[in-house]
C-alpha cells in the first residue's frame, strides 16, 4: 500500500491569506499617506520658522524698509530680494493634521495650502517682519 504524502496549501488555504494580506493593504495605505503628508506639513511650518528667524535677524542687522523679500536657505543669512524660483514647499492641498499654533506671530500657513513646490515670501514693513508665507 502506498502512503499519499500530501505537503502543501490548498488553493483555499492560498486564497484566504492573499485575501487577509489584501485587507492590511488596503487599511494601510492610506495611514501611510496620511502621515506622509503630515510630515510634509511640518517640514514646511520648520522651514517658515526658520524664514521668521532669518528674517527677523536680517531686519535688525540691515535697513529694509517696506519691501518684500525669498527665503533661500542655500545663501548665507537666508534672504534674497530677487526671486529666484526658489521652490522650497513640501505640502500639497490635503490636510495632514499638522500643528500650527506653534508657528510665531506673522507667520501663515492654514492647513490644507498648496505649497509644493512653492517659495516663501517675507514681508517687511517699517523695517520689521510683518508676514511670512507661501508663495
Amino acid at each position: 500500500m502506498k502512503k499519499n504524502n500530501k505537503k502543501g496549501f490548498t488553493l483555499a488555504e492560498l486564497l484566504i491569506v492573499v485575501a487577509i494580506i489584501a485587507v492590511l493593504v488596503a487599511i494601510a495605505i492610506p495611514m501611510f499617506t496620511k502621515q506622509l503628508e503630515k510630515s510634509r506639513e511640518t517640514t514646511d511650518m520648520a522651514n517658515l520658522r526658520s524664514a521668521y528667524g532669518a528674517a527677523t535677524v536680517y531686519a535688525l542687522n540691515y535697513s529694509v524698509g517696506t519691501s518684500t523679500a525669498y527665503y533661500d536657505p542655500k545663501t548665507d543669512g537666508g534672504i534674497v530680494f530677487t526671486d529666484k524660483n526658489i521652490s522650497i514647499g513640501q505640502g500639497t492641498a490635503t490636510s495632514g493634521g499638522a500643528d500650527t499654533n506653534q508657528l510665531p506671530g506673522g507667520v501663515t500657513y492654514s492647513q490644507g495650502t498648496d505649497a509644493k513646490g512653492k517659495d516663501i515670501m517675507i514681508y517687511f514693513a517699517d523695517g520689521m517682519v510683518n508676514a511670512i508665507s507661501f508663495g
